[in-house]
């Protein structure tokens, strides 16, 4: 399960926000209080993990003299015939 940020919207001016996170199911709609104290809160977008896998890569080099390199299989300098 995902972990989600909220941070809680001070009632009063000068009042600071209090972040917390929360592991929630994608299929959860959002909190709208916090479950601790009951104040309200909103989810905060952040940057995430920066987990990255494996990245696939793809060869760019052709081989010229393979039938493949061309539609019509004609790039191995042979004439061909219809």
């Amino acid at each position: 399960m995902p972990t989600y940020t909220y941070e809680t919207i001070p009632s009063k001016q000068g009042d600071k926000p209090r972040r917390f996170e929360v592991f929630q199911s994608m299929s959860e709609s959002p909190l709208t209080e916090d479950p601790a104290t009951g104040e309200p809160v909103r989810m905060i977008i952040t940057g995430g993990s920066g987990l990255k896998l494996g990245v696939l890569r793809r060869s760019t080099v052709v081989d010229k003299k393979s039938p493949a390199a061309t539609a019509c299989g004609c790039a191995t300098g042979r004439p061909h015939r219809h």
